[in-house]
This record gives structure tokens, C-alpha cells and sequence, in this order.
């Protein structure tokens, strides 16, 4: 079994010794993990999201903060400050809680648009500029942030360019019947979040996210990334398409998911199975489709459908 895909399968299989029954989730969230990109999770109260974020760091090693987002946070919670120390006579920086290496930005849209962008130089280049001064942050750096979508009263939409810096939006769900029993059973004397461990160094974690770079794309499969992209912003009900960004987010997330299926090559069909997570959360619909309750999937799904799918010779051309 490639590196890759091994280290893959086990992070994905300590996580779900909390998470029960999400497996698809999961595996959406280590892509996000390969490829170094930044999640958004969107659910109903009460379905794991903030104990899928603590796993994660806690099957990794990783050094973790949880941030609660609330309508009297200030950016400089979220980045930290500059103190004047009165022996040295010099300013010190005190890091804020995003200085770590997995971030949980809890209930992100209960934050004002001043603090939710306290976020964006973090998650788009790794660091943070406080008093003039950048700081980088630790590597990996991943963000994982989480809102409540029935939920409208004291919060803030997260604006497009928000929105954009999020790889992946995951959705949990509520889980079967079979599932939530396991979960009864499994929390019945204690969490097993208590009883989880680290299962892989973040060295190999850093070793894996460079395997994922060298996936190969095929030119008419990069072709298809593009002309899917396209296609949003061409859409009639579509009032703000996805940008290249989107494209970009759509290119990497596809290398990470066939090298966790122990593959050197992309196909068509990871990048089908990526489309709507990665491409749903940012797509802006027009009036007209919101009258009519269109939601972002039907469209990708109309989207999928219409363009062309490149031919058999890739894995052919890919060897």
C-alpha cells in the first residue's frame, strides 16, 4: 500500500473511533488535511463537529485552540497583541489562540465581519500581521471553522471572500439508527476521545503533503477542472461563479483523494466526487434562483451533467 493511502487509512479509522458512521466526512476532511487547505463545516448543533476538529489534533499530535466566535470578539483575540513590557522597555507579541497548528473557529458567523477577516491573511498565506509586524505560523496550519445554518438571529453571513479561503465545506448529518446506538454505547462510562492517541507523527503527515504534489493531472482532465469552473459563472441562476481559486482548491483536493485511493494519477471521477464540496459554498445564486429555492447543488448537478467527461486514455497517458 502506497505511504500515502496508509497514512490515510489510519487517520481516517483512529477518527472514527469518535466520529461513528461519517466515514465520507471524514475522508473530505484528511483531503482538506493532504492538501492544505482549510475546511468549513456546516451542520446542526449536536452532530460532532467540534469533537471531529479535536480528534484530528489529537490523532496527529497536533497543537490545538479552539476559538468561540460571539459578537463582542475583537481581531486582536483572534491574532493576538502587542504588550509593553515594563523592565525591557520593548513591546512584546502575545500570540492569540489562531498560533497554532489546528485552529477550530467555532460558530464563525456569530463573529462580526471585523473579526471574522482577522481569519483571511491567516488562512490564505500562513501568518499574521500585528502592529506592522508578521509573524508566520506553525506548520501544518489548518483551519477548521464551523456555523449552525438554521440559526440566523445575532449571526453574520461569512462574506465571498470568506468563503473562497475554504477548500472544503463538509456536511455530517445526522447519523442512522444503527450509529447512534454505537454512539450510546461508546460514551456510556466515558468519552473515547479520552482514550484516543496519536497514531502518526506530523513528519509523516509533512512527508505525505509532499507525495500529494506529485500526483500527475492530465491535461485534458485539467481541461475538465477549468471548464467545470467555467461553467458557474456562465449559469443563468448563478450570480457570482467560482473563481480561479476555486479551481486551484478543486486541482489539489483531487491529487489528495487519489493518492489516498493509491494512485499517482487524477481521474475524472475524483474530481465528480469533489465538485459539489468544494464548489457548492461559493457559488453566489441570483435572485430569481432563490425565488424558485435552487440551491448550488441542483446547479452543480445540471453542471456535471453537461460537460463532457475526458476519455478513457488518461490512466493510459497518466502511465
Amino acid at each position: 500500500m502506497p505511504p500515502t493511502q496508509s497514512f490515510a487509512n489510519l487517520l481516517i479509522d483512529n477518527i472514527e473511533k469518535v466520529i461513528i458512521g461519517k466515514r465520507p466526512s471524514v475522508r473530505l476532511i484528511v483531503v482538506g488535511l493532504l492538501s492544505r487547505g482549510h475546511i468549513l463545516i456546516e451542520d446542526v448543533p449536536g452532530v460532532g463537529k467540534t469533537m471531529l476538529a479535536r480528534s484530528l489534533a489529537c490523532s496527529l499530535g497536533c497543537s490545538f485552540n479552539r476559538l468561540q466566535f460571539t459578537p463582542d470578539m475583537l481581531p486582536s483575540d483572534v491574532t493576538g497583541v502587542s504588550i509593553f513590557n515594563q523592565i525591557s522597555r520593548e513591546f512584546e507579541f502575545r500570540p492569540g489562540p489562531v498560533v497554532s497548528q489546528i485552529v477550530l473557529a467555532d460558530e464563525i458567523n456569530r463573529a462580526t465581519p471585523k473579526t471574522q477577516s482577522a481569519l483571511l491573511e491567516a488562512m490564505a498565506e500562513c501568518q499574521i500581521t500585528v502592529d506592522g509586524v508578521t509573524h508566520p505560523l506553525p506548520e501544518p496550519f489548518m483551519v477548521l471553522a464551523t456555523q449552525n445554518p438554521i440559526e440566523y438571529e445575532g449571526t453574520f453571513p461569512l462574506p465571498e471572500a470568506q468563503l473562497d479561503r475554504f477548500l472544503l465545506c463538509v456536511r455530517l448529518g445526522y447519523p442512522e439508527k444503527k450509529d447512534e446506538v454505537r454512539i450510546l454505547d461508546s460514551q456510556q462510562h466515558h468519552h473515547p476521545l479520552d482514550d484516543m492517541t496519536q497514531v502518526a507523527p506530523v513528519k509523516e503527515l509533512l512527508e505525505a503533503q509532499e507525495q500529494v504534489k506529485s500526483v500527475y493531472v492530465a491535461p485534458a482532465v485539467k481541461s475538465y477542472i477549468v471548464e467545470l469552473a467555467r461553467q458557474t459563472r456562465l449559469h443563468h441562476e448563478v450570480y457570482l461563479g467560482a473563481s480561479p481559486r476555486a479551481s486551484l482548491a478543486l486541482f489539489h483536493a483531487s491529487k489528495a483523494a487519489a493518492a489516498m485511493d493509491g494512485r499517482d494519477f487524477v481521474l475524472p471521477d475524483d474530481i465528480k466526487a469533489l465538485t459539489e464540496s468544494v464548489l457548492a459554498h461559493r457559488l453566489i445564486l441570483g435572485p430569481a434562483a432563490r425565488l424558485q429555492d435552487v440551491s448550488p447543488e441542483q446547479i452543480l448537478t445540471d453542471i456535471v451533467g453537461k460537460v463532457p467527461v475526458p476519455g478513457g486514455d488518461l490512466v493510459r497517458e497518466a502511465k
